[in-house]
Order: structure tokens, then sequence, then C-alpha cells
């Protein structure tokens, strides 16, 4: 990791991802009617992103139940990774990223959990080791009843993209 290093530069995202040993997944294709991201003016506004990979969800259950925290904040960096996935594919590539604004997880909760945000620090904790300063962003962390597919976590971000 860099002790400040080029996470805050505007070099290559991609690159970043791949010194973490991260590599960036295809687009989910969206399980409904909806698209994985929007772009407006500045921002861009992605879906909710649940933890695939390869097509396949990687846990399911509640929080507290079935899934334990650790594994639940585990796939909150997944579902990050793939709304990254989702911001590239209509910012036109990941370096227009001049600051990620918000990120929204839910957590799909046994009773009494209350872990919400530890969960999605897996969220936000790779925003900032992939974007630096530029990765802070404000935060919700909600606990719901179930997610789309039984997923245990999904993540949704706004991000703000620079001109070039």
């Amino acid at each position: 990791m860099s002790g400040g290093g080029d996470g805050g530069d505007q070099g290559s995202v991609e690159a970043r991802l791949a010194e973490l040993g991260l590599e960036l997944p295809d687009v989910a294709p969206p399980v409904a009617a909806y698209v994985p991201a929007v772009v407006t003016g500045p921002y861009v506004y992605t879906s909710g992103q649940v933890p695939l990979v390869g097509g396949e969800l990687r846990g399911v259950g509640k929080v507290g139940a079935e899934v334990g925290p650790e594994e639940a904040k585990e796939l909150a960096r997944i579902c990050a990774l793939n709304a990254l996935a989702a911001v590239k594919s209509v910012a036109g590539g990941l370096d227009r990223v001049a600051r990620v604004v918000k990120v929204v997880g839910f957590v799909a909760s046994a009773p009494g959990f209350t872990g919400q945000p530890q969960v999605i620090n897996g969220a936000s904790e790779l925003l900032g080791h992939v974007f630096g300063e530029r990765g802070r962003h404000a935060r919700s962390a909600v606990g719901v009843a179930v997610l789309p597919l039984d997923a245990p976590v999904e993540v949704e971000m706004q991000v703000e993209l620079s001109d070039g």
C-alpha cells in the first residue's frame, strides 16, 4: 500500500487496482428493468450492485446469521468493484473520477445485528485505497430485511467526473 502515493493523483486507477491485486470485473448485467449506471451532468449514479463474481452470487443470507460480518465486509468490497465497473462503462474510464461523492450500503441483517457500518467499510476502505483522498465520501449504511437474490450486501455510489 502506498502512504498517500498515487491514489490521489490522476494516474491510472486500473493500475492502482492491479497494485492492490484487484481486477475490475465486467459490468454485472441488470437483474431487472434498470441500467447499471447513468451519467447526468458531471455525476455518475450507479444502481445497487450485489456481490456477483463471474455471474454468480458470492454469498446469500442474513449478516449476523448465515453470513459473518468479516465475510460480509469482503462482499461489500466486491460490490464496490462491481460499482466501479458500472462507473467505467458510462464514464469512459475511471481516471475521470474526480471524487467519490456518496456511497450507500444495504446489509441484509439478522435480528439484532447492528454492525452495518463495519460491513460497508469493505466498500469504503477499497475506495480509499484506490482513489486516495478522492475516495473519501459521505455514506449511509442501512440494515434491511432482505435484498435481491438473497444477497447479504448491496452497494451503490455517486461519483463526480472531471472534464477530461
